[in-house]
């Protein structure tokens, strides 16, 4: 696409988003994720009931009363999105390619971050690491992502969701929020997965078509793998062969989540042709509810 194009498209999606993410905000972002730790914000006077542990000696003999620290949690996160851009990702049936849909998804989870004074940063991904975008705050770097998600031209065709994984935890020492947005079409991240859930806040995002889960009866099609160029004639009058790969998809789904969920990460299904603010609505009021239930 051309500047003039793209700079309309990125502003559509801004103003889209910006309200969505505000929405999601008050909704639930800021408490579904947990800052870092504590920190010291300031003494008070001793109350009855005050945990003796908190008590501020220092202070407590230079004023002859009795003081405690409070403690306050540190807000900030840093917000780390891993985003497929693989040839399957220039898929669409419905309104729009998984890419759009995957960069307004960013675009919302961006804008609530730093809503919250979080940094941002963005992994683009294929079978190589094709884009990386440190964490920073600030309007102006989260419209650089939804530039780069929108216009970045893989080298690579197929999908490695586990170098993806690798590079971050390579590169992002701190425990960070960090959302995987692909459609998982790799069989070898099991181990990575496992490993980055125990070093940050992991939420897998599957993102797929309506076209990839159910056959239109439209008779005999050739199609093909947009990530091996593979080529193959298909009878979709056979109610069979719809039932057959509609099943395929499913089983897919279903490994995927069975991944994730050994590896103690959270994870999220969207299909391209349903709204994506109630589900992570819910996803984060379940959060917050499992984070008050857990302490």
């Amino acid at each position: 696409m051309d500047s003039s194009e793209l700079i309309k498209k990125v502003r559509k999606i801004e103003i889209k988003t910006r309200g969505l993410s505000s929405h999601l905000f008050t909704g639930g972002y800021n408490s579904a994720f947990r800052g870092k730790g504590m920190s010291f914000s300031e003494v008070r006077l001793y109350t009855p009931g005050d945990d003796v542990r908190s008590i501020d000696w220092n202070v407590t003999a230079r004023t002859g009363e009795t003081y405690v620290k409070v403690m306050e949690e540190e807000r900030e996160n840093t917000l780390m999105l891993l985003v497929d851009v693989s040839a399957s990702a220039v898929f669409g049936s419905h309104t729009q390619f998984k890419e759009e849909y995957l960069s307004e998804l960013c675009a919302v989870l961006a804008f609530s971050a730093i809503s919250n004074n979080d940094k941002v940063g963005v992994v683009l991904f294929s079978d190589q690491i094709e884009c990386f975008i440190p964490p920073k705050k600030g309007k102006q770097h989260i419209l650089r992502i939804i530039r780069e998600i929108l216009t970045t031209q893989p080298k690579g065709k197929g999908t490695d969701v586990a170098k993806a994984l690798r590079f971050v935890n390579n590169i992002v020492k701190k425990r960070s929020v960090c959302f995987v947005l692909s459609d998982f079409l790799d069989n070898s991240y099991a181990d990575a997965l496992k490993i980055m859930a125990r070093r940050h806040d992991l939420i897998g995002i599957h993102c797929w078509d309506a076209l990839e889960r159910q056959l239109p009866d439209i008779g005999v099609l050739r199609v093909t793998d947009a990530e091996t160029q593979q080529q193959y004639w298909v009878d979709t009058s056979s109610a069979a062969i719809r039932k057959k790969y509609r099943t395929t998809f499913d089983e897919h789904l279903q490994q995927v989540k069975g991944l994730f969920q050994k590896a103690g990460a959270d994870f999220l299904s969207l299909g391209t042709h349903e709204p994506y603010v109630p589900v992570l609505l819910r996803f984060f009021q379940q959060r917050l509810q499992n984070r008050i239930q857990h302490g």
